[in-house]
């Protein structure tokens, strides 16, 4: 759109709350309506982004996600209703972004990002919002945006805490200056294993897309070099000041990642780490219980967990384990699981260092064995 055309009469009236502060005016409404900027995720954190963003008059939004609406993400991703429940995301975003403001185009990517196709789609937007809700993404999305020189405001939330910030904006730090490696696989629980409180998100998605809007408008100062940190249940917000560190192997004065790399490896999700030689499928579990045969089965998982779902045998929380390993017998057939199979495969990994050799595990957790039965 021409960045000198004039608002139309419509759109004066939509935006005259906001055109009428100083720092916004008719000049930056319209730089709002020529700018573009790119959702990674309609979820917990892009959709109160993406809602805003629509509401505030960024003209062109482009929406990432291949997933489909189902009734457990409703307490928290406004952009999807009840009718909803296993539509495409995309569909359903885009439908309640139109109704909100029908001046914005939407551009649907009904696609995983990955790190074939990231480039050609972040290429074509000024700024990206970070909603994912994985470790390989996030590093892909941080990556792609300082190669691109694209600002990446990003957002994470979990149970009652959320975080904020901007990277590859302004000279500041990038995602791998904060955490130059993942967790390892498992240890940090997703809002599935952990739990999220539904209003959390809406605070970090409402940052992301003001960041958004500051750095569209040019004005305030942005997160760049600060990590906000919000806890909702004693309702507090602190800072972090993070530094770019010069050795970043992305956005260093030398960097070694010139392109996007494999991030499922990267971050021990990918395929080569999908199965393990230890790995039981839910059905052979099933066949297991059903027949009565001896074995032991450990479950992983915190207490919360166990008690709102589980399938029998001991609880042993990860962080608990090695301190109970005398509680097991390395001479019976052990089957571990929790909720998604990455805090087992830890579990599993430090019982066979510890010499036990009859240990297995259950390949995608909880989820996998409900889903199995149908």
């Amino acid at each position: 759109m021409n960045r000198t055309q004039k608002l139309s009469r419509e759109e004066s009236l939509r935006y005259s709350r906001q055109t009428i502060l100083s720092e916004v005016d008719d000049v930056g409404q319209s730089k709002l309506r020529d700018a573009s900027v790119l959702i990674v995720g309609t979820g917990g954190l892009g959709s109160p982004a993406a809602m805003y963003l629509a509401a505030a008059g960024v003209g062109r939004l482009g929406l990432v996600d291949f997933d489909t609406v189902e009734i457990s993400n409703l307490h928290r991703q406004l952009i999807h209703s009840t009718s909803d429940v296993g539509r495409s995301k995309i569909e359903s975003a885009t439908e309640t972004i139109e109704r909100i403001n029908p001046h914005v185009q939407v551009d649907p990517h009904e696609t995983a990002l990955t790190n074939r196709n990231a480039t050609a789609i972040a290429s074509r937007y000024d700024i990206v919002i970070d909603g994912t809700d994985n470790f390989a993404t996030r590093y892909l999305v941080n990556d792609v945006c300082v190669l691109l020189k694209k600002p990446n405001c990003y957002g994470s939330i979990f149970q009652f805490e959320g975080q904020a910030s901007v990277f590859g904006f302004g000279g500041g730090p990038c995602y791998r200056c904060l955490c130059p490696e993942p967790p390892t696989p498992g240890v940090v629980p997703s809002c599935a294993e952990a739990g999220v409180l539904g209003v959390l998100p809406g605070f970090i998605g409402m940052i992301q897309a003001t960041e958004a809007i500051k750095i569209i408008l040019g004005k305030g100062e942005s997160l760049s070099g600060r990590l906000l940190l919000f806890d909702a249940l004693d309702m507090r917000f602190r800072e972090l000041r993070i530094q770019r560190d010069r050795n970043c192997s992305v956005c260093g004065d030398h960097p070694t990642i010139t392109e996007p790399i494999d991030y499922g490896e990267f971050c021990g999700t990918g395929p080569s780490a999908s199965k393990q030689t230890w790995d039981i499928e839910p059905r052979d579990l099933k066949s297991l219980m059903d027949s009565q045969t001896s074995f032991t089965l450990i479950d992983v998982r915190q207490p919360d967990e166990f008690n709102r779902n589980n399938l029998g045998g001991t609880l042993i929380p990860l962080g608990e384990l090695k301190d109970r390993v005398g509680e097991l017998d390395a001479a019976t057939h052990i089957i571990v699981h929790c909720q998604s199979g990455g805090r087992s495969v830890k579990a599993v990994r430090l019982l066979r260092e510890l010499g036990f050799q009859n240990v297995w595990n259950l390949r995608g957790g909880m989820n996998a064995y409900d889903q199995s039965m149908g």
